[in-house]
């Protein structure tokens, strides 16, 4: 562990899919403790980018660095102890819907630790009073609203304590005070863990509120076009396209209004 340089180092990473390129030659660091968030339209590489990071895909070529680790190349005993850094909730929460949510909860507990089945239940228990559902500890998902959902995603995600927390468009489906409330938890979890988030998000409320830094990427050009707080990039842009995105202009309007100038 090193505290001193960035938690993740993304070096050069180029990736695709067969001979398409959706991503070239990026690099950017994620530093301790900050939430991160990846922007950009649709189609434009986000959950790719994403997929690399959390080692479930291999690029065409460049390094991911975890902690100093490359998982792209770590293997056997060093990929297990890169992957027990990181907890990943997708999109739709992917709790599975057989189990309790203190059994979501407790199956990372019981697969990768000598925890006993009472201790795994308390630590369970535990996680779940964080995001605010330990009364809820023996509910079915389906008996709990989408954003209790996600809240649960995030305990199980974060059973084993990783040190990172990779989300896929966590405020997606939420209602607007739904998802405020989803954006309070993780910067209480930031601030109050030390938890570094990587969030993919094209949520513009959601990255105003939560993100401390954002790299923008382009699906033409398939780079990184911006990066800097919510905040910079919105007033002091000179990139139209970022322009546009934080503004939320349509295409039209941004172009006869660049033409004026």
């Amino acid at each position: 562990m090193n505290d001193d340089g960035p938690i993740i180092r993304v070096e050069h990473l180029t990736a695709g899919y067969d001979s398409t390129v959706i991503l070239d030659d990026l690099s950017f660091e994620v530093g301790h403790g900050e939430v991160f968030v990846i922007l950009g339209g649709s189609g434009c590489g986000k959950s790719t980018l994403l997929k690399h990071m959390i080692g479930l895909y291999r690029p065409a070529s460049g390094r991911i660095l975890i902690d100093g680790d490359d998982i792209v190349t770590a293997e056997g005993e060093t990929r297990q102890r890169i992957l027990r850094k990181i907890g990943v909730t997708f999109q739709t929460g992917a709790l599975f819907g057989s189990m309790t949510l203190s059994e979501n909860v407790q199956l990372a507990l019981e697969e990768f630790t000598g925890l006993s089945r009472q201790a795994a239940e308390l630590i369970a228990k535990m996680k779940l009073d964080l995001v605010g559902l330990r009364e809820f500890a023996d509910h079915l998902p389906a008996e709990i609203s989408g954003g209790m959902q996600k809240r649960a995603a995030i305990a199980r995600a974060m059973a084993l304590d990783p040190r990172i927390l990779f989300m896929d468009e966590p405020s997606a489906g939420l209602d607007p005070v739904t998802g405020a409330g989803l954006d309070q938890l993780i910067l209480e979890l930031a601030r109050t863990l030390g938890v570094t988030f990587v969030i993919v998000t094209h949520e513009l409320p959601s990255v105003f509120a939560i993100a401390d830094r954002v790299i923008m990427l382009e699906k033409e050009v398939k780079k990184i076009v911006a990066v800097g707080s919510p905040a910079e990039l919105k007033e002091r842009t000179d990139n139209p396209w970022v322009r546009r995105f934080f503004n939320r202009e349509p295409e039209e309007r941004t172009r006869k209004r660049d033409q004026r100038v």
